[in-house]
């Protein structure tokens, strides 16, 4: 799905509270599959992620609005699979999150993930894969998800 800007964003709504919505985005380990370094828990952390020799990027937490907000700029990033490979250097990881209906609805955004940059399909799937199974099925459950592209 794209905005009217042409990044990527996709949502999901869950029963639980916008605090525990919040919380589980945080708990990176639990739904983002690779390796993490450092803890994204408080605005100006700092994190890296690797995932094999495919993918590794740094984001620091640039908005931190408990049960609300939550933003992440990429510092730095590579992709293996690209000519250009800091595409995502410079875009922004936005997690926003609403009440809606009697549910908490999160909406997801990565600012800078459009459709004129050569990783936007593979990128946009595996986003999309993550916060519909993954992070969903984490806030749901609570439970620490497995490797989801193993097992596509």
């Amino acid at each position: 799905m794209t905005n009217n800007n042409q990044d990527f964003t996709t949502s999901i709504l869950v029963e639980q509270t916008p605090q525990e919505v919040f919380d589980a985005i945080n708990n990176v380990r639990g739904w983002w599959s690779g390796e993490i370094e450092g803890n994204p828990e408080k605005l100006g952390a700092e994190f890296t992620y690797r995932y094999s020799d495919i993918h590794r990027s740094t984001q620091k937490v640039t908005e931190f609005v408990p049960a609300e907000k939550i933003v992440w700029h990429v510092t730095d990033g590579y992709l293996s699979f690209v000519d250009k490979k800091d595409e995502w250097k410079g875009t922004d990881i936005i997690f926003e999150i609403n009440e809606k209906d009697g549910k908490t609805e999160l909406v997801f955004t990565h600012r800078g993930l459009v459709p004129l940059i050569a990783c936007y399909l593979n990128c946009s799937d595996g986003w999309e894969t993550l916060v519909q199974k993954n992070l969903r099925n984490f806030i749901i459950t609570a439970k620490d998800q497995v490797d989801v592209f193993a097992g596509k």
